[in-house]
């Protein structure tokens, strides 16, 4: 099949995954390993992380309200903000070469991220040098879609559909790639080809086999 776009989350696929930091930071304070994953990922659509990704509250008030989610199970010594300091990823260069290698053959690239209104961009970088970079990348993209300016997060179906949309592509059409198999869900329910990425050289090899490239693309 000739697909005419790809969608790509950022964190966790252009980017190395948050969740990497967030588990350092709970070595270091004794916590158990993916504490931070099951406080963000109880009560999906209402819980600090959904609300903060929806800019429905700003970062002192994700900070109150995970402090309290945390303590709810026991957890006294990471904080909201200890949270958002783990947010910007590294880059992963041959991510960013597809991109490129994408845009040189003419095909649309479009961005749906859910970030926060914290550090810089879309990429949420607290490091000057790293938010350029980001900033960089994110200019790349045919059209961007954050979840904290558009009010709506994944894995709701609605965010898939304003990117084809804006892109004036069909679902079936496009390639999606995203590291939580819950945002490749209802990608693949309206038609797109999903990719869930689990690491860099997985996610090339089986972009490349959707694209029907050889072993050397990009």
């Amino acid at each position: 099949m000739t697909f005419k776009a790809v969608i790509w989350d950022f964190g966790g696929v252009i980017t190395s995954s948050p969740f990497d930091a967030f588990n350092r930071l709970e070595h270091e304070r004794g916590v158990e390993t993916n504490t931070i994953r099951r406080i963000n990922a109880t009560d999906p659509d209402d819980n600090a992380w959904a609300k903060f990704e929806r800019s429905e509250i700003d970062a002192a008030g994700f900070d109150a309200a995970f402090v309290a989610e945390a303590q709810a199970i026991g957890v006294d010594n990471i904080t909201g903000m200890d949270v958002l300091a783990c947010l910007s990823g590294d880059i992963r260069p041959r991510m960013v070469a597809a991109l490129d290698a994408l845009k040189a053959e003419g095909l649309t690239i479009g961005c749906i991220t859910n970030n926060v209104r914290s550090g810089s961009g879309a990429g949420m970088a607290r490091d000057p040098e790293k938010a350029e970079r980001v900033e960089a990348i994110m200019a790349r993209f045919d059209h961007v879609i954050e979840s904290s300016k558009a009010g709506v997060r994944k894995p709701d179906p609605r965010i898939y559909e304003m990117m084809c949309e804006a892109i004036d592509t069909a679902p079936g059409d496009c390639v999606y790639l995203d590291d939580l198999g819950i945002n490749c869900k209802p990608a693949a329910a309206l038609g797109m080809h999903a990719i869930k990425v689990t690491g860099e050289e997985q996610a090339l090899t089986d972009l490349r086999a959707a694209l029907g490239k050889g072993p050397d693309w990009p």
